[in-house]
């Protein structure tokens, strides 16, 4: 028989529970965390993501086993270029999380170290994102292009692209 979801309420504590264990685990490498309607959002150092990332899949009582999707924005205006999202979701638990970085440099140099050994379906996800701003996830198995022809010059969504596209 299959177990029954935990309601949202259940959700919500163990995601409060996720960021004091994160805290408790990793205080060094937490800086910042932000709640807003009832979603947890913490920024981690970059060099410990993947290290964070297996800790929340692993752990029996957090079991975050889904990664939802990754996104990745690049801004012109900020002493970061990039900060790149995970969305986290557990389903024994019925809980979310975001955990954030961010990242500094230009496109082919502002990188992070892949997810896809922790979840595989991070492999299409960090693909996803290299094509549309062109962060580099540091060891993925196939990083190329997912969304525009092989060919194609720059990243997109990137803020400084042009408005018209390449070449117009």
């Amino acid at each position: 028989m299959i177990a029954p979801v935990p309601d949202v309420a259940h959700g919500q504590r163990v995601s409060a529970r996720t960021v004091e264990a994160l805290r408790g685990r990793f205080r060094d490498a937490i800086l910042d965390h932000r709640t807003f309607r009832d979603e947890e959002t913490v920024q981690v150092e970059p060099s410990r993501l993947v290290e964070i990332c297996r800790y929340l899949k692993d752990e029996p009582d957090l079991a975050y086993n889904f990664l939802t999707d990754i996104t990745a924005t690049h801004w012109l205006d900020r002493d970061y270029a990039y900060e790149v999202a995970y969305l986290l979701y557990s389903l024994s638990n019925n809980s979310r999380v975001r955990i954030k970085v961010r990242l500094t440099g230009a496109p082919g140099s502002a990188s992070v170290r892949t997810v896809a050994g922790v979840w595989g379906a991070a492999d299409w996800l960090e693909r996803e994102e290299w094509d549309k701003v062109g962060v580099v996830f540091e060891g993925h198995p196939n990083l190329r292009r997912i969304l525009l022809p092989e060919d194609w010059e720059g990243h997109p969504l990137r803020r400084d692209y042009p408005v018209e596209g390449v070449g117009a």
